[in-house]
């Protein structure tokens, strides 16, 4: 019998991380989705994780690389994966020289995350036929952008400023059309 697998998932999106959980508790491995540093310590209290995934920067002031190291002091041999919509090349090495495991550039979907952390091989079950497929991740991408243009009153400027890209990413973005939603497969 192969061990226990128990995935947490922090992120202070909460869309994004219940997608990532479902998604990898599709193909057979506990997952469960958390928002913050104390809802994470709190899970982890409860059940001790096997792996994390964790987002860099999470809301509140709270710091993936901080959280990494009180997630390790209850749990020392976690695997932990961070993952961040800020990618570049420094914090890449500043979070592996602070010990994470690997470390992705968001959007990644769930096949990409149990590379990094090890698990591509492991034995999971396959998705049940006719299961609903989970929503694609430029989905949820473009969606969110919605979300946050409609917060700033349609003003593109304010809108990329907000998602901390530039304007004219954020406009081929909204002139592309969005993936269709999860839920049933197509017929």
């Amino acid at each position: 019998m192969s061990p226990r697998v128990d995935i947490l998932v922090v992120d202070d999106d909460a869309s994004f991380g219940k997608v990532l959980a479902r998604s990898l508790q599709r193909r057979g491995f506990a997952a469960r989705a958390v928002g913050g540093a104390e809802e994470a310590l709190a899970a982890c209290a409860e059940a001790t994780p096997t792996h994390a995934v964790l987002d860099l920067m999470l809301g509140g002031g709270d710091d993936g690389l901080r959280l990494m190291r009180r997630l390790r002091e209850r749990a020392p041999g976690l695997r932990v994966l961070l993952l961040t919509g800020y990618a570049s090349i420094a914090t890449a090495v500043e979070a592996i020289k602070q010990g994470a495991d690997d470390y992705l550039a968001k959007p990644a979907d769930a096949a990409a995350v149990l590379r990094a952390l090890g698990l591509a091989d492991a034995e999971a079950q396959a998705p049940a036929p006719g299961a609903p497929r989970p929503i694609p991740w430029n989905r949820i991408e473009w969606e969110h952008i919605q979300r946050v243009l409609a917060e700033h009153g349609g003003n593109v400027a304010a809108t990329a400023r907000a998602l901390g890209m530039h304007r004219r990413t954020l406009q081929r973005k909204l002139a592309k059309r969005p993936s269709p939603g999860g839920g049933e497969p197509p017929l």
